[in-house]
Parts: structure tokens; sequence; C-alpha cells
């Protein structure tokens, strides 16, 4: 027993307090290797975050981008069809004298074509009436009108439409003058 205790007791050195030594500057080297760590860890993140957020941005892009062509796209057919709706309303003022039926099926057909292009974002420039604006009125005609305030439509003598804040075709008005 007494070997025993001597291995677990060691004497004391010079030797035992350089090995200290040793192992404070082996704990003091390991810490700047952690701290090199840390800020690799650091920037990653940081060029991980950049990375999201480009990629965020990007695919935001690329659906506003979409979005605007696919408006576009819409935008085109909706002037394309402007002439048919104009059509469509020429008809039902000239078939006064026409079959019942046949002005009540072409009045169902206007309805459903109209409400279509509706639901897609058609809406009229209401005119008549409203002071001259060059925003949204294209003058066509003038006449002296005392009647009334200078500038005012008098006659719209075709249709204007919006598809949502765009005007897509100016209404043709005849405006008063003094």
């Amino acid at each position: 027993m007494t070997a025993k205790n001597n291995s677990e007791k060691k004497p004391e050195s010079k030797n035992d307090k350089y090995d200290e030594n040793v192992v404070d500057e082996n704990m003091k080297s390991k810490e700047p290797k952690s701290d090199i760590k840390d800020e690799k860890i650091a920037e990653l993140t940081e060029t991980v975050q950049r990375l999201q957020a480009e990629f965020d941005n990007y695919r935001k892009r690329v659906e506003k981008d979409f979005t605007l062509s696919r408006k576009s796209q819409s935008q085109d057919l909706i002037i394309k069809l402007l002439p048919i709706l104009d059509t469509f309303e020429i008809a039902l003022k000239s078939m006064n004298s026409c079959d019942e039926k046949l002005l009540k099926g072409v009045k169902m057909i206007y309805a459903q074509f109209y409400s279509t292009l509706e639901s897609e974002g058609l809406r009229p420039i209401d005119a008549h009436g409203k002071k001259f604006d060059p925003h949204y009125h294209e003058v066509m005609l003038q006449e002296i009108n005392n009647s009334v305030e200078e500038e005012t439509v008098l006659e719209e003598l075709q249709k204007g439409y919006m598809f949502h804040d765009r005007v897509v075709r100016y209404s043709k008005v005849k405006i008063s003058k003094k």
C-alpha cells in the first residue's frame, strides 16, 4: 500500500510548475483559435443572411415583373376588344324596330361581355357634364354654349375607358366655349 500511496503522491519539482505554465500557454493559444472560429462563423452567417435577402429581393422583383407583364398583356387584349364593345353599343341603339327576342338576346350577350371586361379591370370614363380634363378627354369639337361653364363636356362622341389605373382610350368629346 505504501507504494501505491507514493505513486499517487507526486513530489513537487520545478518541472511540475513548468508543466502548469505549458498548460496555461496551451489554453491561451486555444482562445485565439476559438475567436477565429467565432469570427469565421459570424462572417459566414452574415454572408448567408445577405444571400437570403438578395434572393428574397430577386424573387419579389420577378413576381412584380411577371404581374406587370400579365397586366400589360391583359391591357393589350382589352384594347383590341374595345371596338367590339363599341359595335355592340351601336347595334343596340339601332335595333329599335327589331324582334324583341333578338334584341333581348343581343342585350344579354352585350351585358355578359361587358361584365367580363369589368371583372378584368375595365371601367368607363364618366365624361358627360364634367369639366374637360386632358388626362381623360380628347376634344374633337367645340360649341358655343352660354348656358354651361366653359370647357364643360356637352357630348361624348366615343366612350373612353380605364384599365385599372391607366387610361386605355380617351373619351372623345365635344366641349362648350364662350
